[in-house]
C-alpha cells in the first residue's frame, strides 16, 4: 500500500470556485514528488489540503492507510517550508531551528545534538549565533528548511521555496535540497511553477492546469512521452515547437510542405481531412538538408547562451525556436534550412490536444 493516497480530491470554495478537480495520486514512502504548473493551477491548494491547512471538499486523503481528512496538521506529522522564510527576526539561527522542539518540551541536551546535526547537514554551523537579518536569502531558506527537518516527521512539504532567490542561489539550493532528501529519506512533496526545478529534483512530476492533473510521470516520461500539447509545451526549455496542419492522403499538409508519417503512425488515415498539430523539440533538428521534415525559414533573432544558441525563426506565419551548437550560430535576417528527423516528430489531435500514439 502507498504511504500517501489521494482519492478523487476536490476543493470547492464557498463562492463556488472549483480549484481542484478529482485529484488522484499514490506516493510511496521516501519518494520526492513535484507538483508543477502555471500560477492558479491548484498545486499549492492541493499541497495545503495535504498539510491540513485547507479542508478537503470531496474525496479521501490517506496517510499509511489511515483516513486523514479530519486530522489537524500536527496529527499528520508534516513539516512545511513556505515561499516566505517565516523566521523569527529576534531569534538566532539556533533558536529558530530549535523552536519546534522547544515548544514540544524536548530535553535541552537532545535539542543541542539535533540542532548541531541539522546545522551540519545544511552548512549552517558557523551561523548559529546570528540573527536572520545577517544572513543571505539562501542561508535564510536553509534555516527554514532546518526548522522543518529537525522535527523528523514523515512528510516534508515545500511550497515554492526558491522563488525569492536569485538564479545562482536557486541552482545551489536545488542541489542542497536534493542532498537533504537523500540524507533524511523523508517523503517530500514540492510545489513549483519552475519546470527546471521539477525536472532536476523529482522522482515523479504531477503536471497541473486549471485544477486538473494533465500527466503524472518521471521527468523522462514527461519530456519524451508527453500526454498532450500542454505538457509538451510546458516541460522543456525552450518549449516544444508546434505546427498546425491537415491530414491529406495519409500525409501531413503544412502550407506547401507535405510529410509522410504513415509508417510511424499507421492509424493516421482515421484523421483524414482533420486538423492536426505536429510538434518537435528545439534541439531535435539537423541544420541543412537530411531525411525528415525539411523547413526553409528565416532567422529573426539569436540568443548565444554559451555552449548553445537559441535561434528564433519564421516560416510563413509559423514561428519556431531552434537550439543549435553555439559554433553553428546562423546570421540574423538570413535564410536557414533545417530538418526534423521523423523519429523526433510528435503528433497531437488538434481538437482534444492529446498525443497520437
Amino acid at each position: 500500500m502507498a504511504y500517501l493516497t489521494l482519492k478523487n480530491i476536490n476543493k470547492i470554495y464557498p463562492n463556488g470556485y472549483h480549484a481542484v478537480h478529482n485529484f488522484n495520486l499514490e506516493i510511496e514512502k521516501g519518494e520526492f514528488v513535484v507538483f508543477v504548473g502555471p500560477s492558479g493551477c491548484g498545486k499549492s491548494t492541493t499541497l495545503r489540503m495535504i498539510a491540513g491547512l485547507e479542508e478537503i471538499s470531496n474525496g479521501e486523503f490517506l496517510i499509511d492507510g489511515k483516513r486523514a481528512n479530519e486530522m489537524g496538521p500536527r496529527e499528520r506529522e508534516v513539516a512545511m517550508v513556505f515561499q516566505s522564510y517565516a523566521l523569527y527576526p529576534q531569534m538566532t539561527v539556533y533558536d529558530n531551528i530549535a523552536f519546534g522542539l522547544t515548544l514540544q518540551g524536548v530535553d535541552e541536551d537532545v535539542i543541542e545534538k539535533r540542532v548541531q546535526n541539522t546545522a551540519r547537514i545544511l552548512g549552517l554551523t558557523e551561523y548559529l549565533d546570528r540573527l536572520p537579518r545577517a544572513l543571505s536569502g539562501g542561508q535564510r531558506q536553509r534555516v527554514a528548511i532546518g526548522r522543518a527537518i529537525i522535527r523528523k516527521v514523515g512528510i516534508f512539504l515545500m511550497d515554492e521555496p526558491l522563488s525569492n532567490l536569485d538564479a545562482k542561489q536557486r541552482v545551489t539550493m536545488r542541489y542542497e535540497i536534493a542532498q537533504i532528501h537523500r540524507e533524511t529519506g523523508a517523503t517530500t512533496i514540492y510545489v513549483t511553477h519552475d519546470q527546471t526545478e521539477a525536472m532536476t529534483l523529482a522522482d515523479r512530476i504531477v503536471v497541473m492546469k486549471d485544477g486538473y492533473v494533465q500527466q503524472i510521470g518521471t521527468p523522462y516520461e514527461l519530456y519524451y512521452k508527453p500526454a498532450n500539447v500542454f505538457v509538451a509545451g510546458f516541460i522543456g526549455e525552450p518549449p516544444m515547437n508546434f505546427v498546425r496542419g491537415t491530414v491529406q492522403d495519409g500525409c501531413i499538409a503544412m502550407g506547401d510542405n507535405r510529410l509522410d508519417l504513415s509508417r510511424k503512425y499507421q492509424g493516421i488515415g482515421k484523421y483524414e481531412g482533420k486538423p492536426i498539430v505536429l510538434g518537435f523539440r528545439p534541439e531535435a533538428i539537423t541544420l541543412g538538408e537530411a531525411d525528415g521534415y525539411r523547413v526553409d525559414c528565416r532567422v529573426e533573432l539569436t540568443e548565444m547562451l554559451g555552449d548553445n544558441t537559441n535561434v528564433y525563426v519564421t516560416a510563413g506565419e509559423t514561428q519556431a525556436i531552434l537550439k543549435v551548437d553555439s559554433h553553428d550560430t546562423p546570421e540574423t535576417d538570413g535564410p536557414l534550412t533545417f530538418t526534423v528527423p521523423l523519429e523526433a516528430v510528435y503528433l497531437f489531435d488538434a481538437e482534444t490536444e492529446n498525443v497520437i500514439e
